[in-house]
């Protein structure tokens, strides 16, 4: 069976190039690419079983030890076997929830009244209408001197060798480190901000579109708005509350207090008004005017 997945992964993918090919509206036909290393297999039915907490059974393979994170709930439909670049395994299980109707229990938010906008950003990481400011940990950029130094040792290395290669798992582990860092700081934060506010307002941002300026590109993808975003829109459905995308056009420019628009300049830290006299962070007047769609659902 496991031959068969590969298979039928090939199949898919050839289905979908053939597909995309006669969709005259896309534009990207993307012929399919055939990896020179296959990181993971599939047991789509059967062949595996736990003996105890610590091994696992695979067919044609045998017994191996394992470290369970967690107990699979409810009945295990596949496994698949992955391993990253940092020559790390994993078995990752697909399950069928025993309580059919759990999904369509709606959760009740403790406070379903409260509203915030949220700003991100690059300076700060983000801003919230309440005043809160929370700071962009920049792991990436912390971690460039330590990167620099990996990369270099790779490179003096001889193609082929023995060295190359555990030079080459140092500096994957190190960027999977980094990348487990801003995944444990979004997931904490998106999880406080879904539990504290009921109803949640960020930018629809085109991200794609952004990380096309190269000066931004690197800041903008070490702070991840995308999966941040993402975490909150499941994270708040889950904690009974909702998330709210808002039109970013002018939420910088405009006077959260008296509505006059003014030219913001990224140099510009702090937004003053030349009507109200209004002077606030341009971070959280932003915020604020993100929040003001969503005050007026709440």
């Amino acid at each position: 069976q496991v031959l068969q997945n590969a298979a039928d992964r090939i199949s898919k993918s050839f289905r979908n190039f053939y597909r995309r090919v006669k969709d005259k509206r896309c534009r990207q036909k993307g012929f399919p690419r055939f990896k020179t290393k296959v990181c993971s297999i599939t047991y789509p039915q059967s062949g595996f079983k736990f003996l105890s907490d610590k091994k696992l059974h695979l067919s044609k393979i045998g017994n191996i030890p394992i470290k369970l994170h967690r107990i699979p709930k409810g009945i295990i439909k596949t496994l698949t076997i992955k391993i990253n670049k940092a020559n790390q395994w994993f078995a990752c299980f697909s399950c069928e929830s025993n309580k059919p109707n759990s999904s369509k229990k709606e959760e009740i938010h403790k406070n379903p009244d409260s509203y915030a906008g949220i700003d991100v950003g690059i300076n700060n990481f983000a801003a919230l209408s309440d005043g809160n400011i929370i700071t962009n940990p920049r792991f990436l950029v912390n971690s460039e001197n330590k990167l620099k130094k990996l990369q270099r040792m790779l490179s003096k290395k001889k193609k082929g060798s023995k060295n190359r290669l555990k030079a080459k798992l140092k500096l994957a582990k190190f960027h999977i480190k980094i990348a487990n860092q801003r995944n444990d700081f979004l997931h904490k934060l998106s999880n406080r901000l879904t539990k504290t506010y009921g109803i949640i307002s960020v930018e629809d941002l085109k991200i794609n579109n952004m990380v096309k300026n190269h000066h931004l590109a690197k800041h903008i993808n070490d702070a991840s708005w995308g999966s941040f975003i993402q975490m909150l829109s499941y994270k708040a459905v889950k904690c009974g509350g909702q998330l709210i995308k808002v039109n970013p056009r002018g939420t910088t420019k405009e006077c959260s207090n008296c509505g006059n628009e003014m030219e913001m300049p990224l140099s510009k830290r702090t937004f003053e008004c030349d009507k109200c006299h209004l002077e606030i962070d341009r971070d959280i007047n932003a915020a604020i005017n993100i929040s003001h769609g969503t005050a007026g659902i709440a």
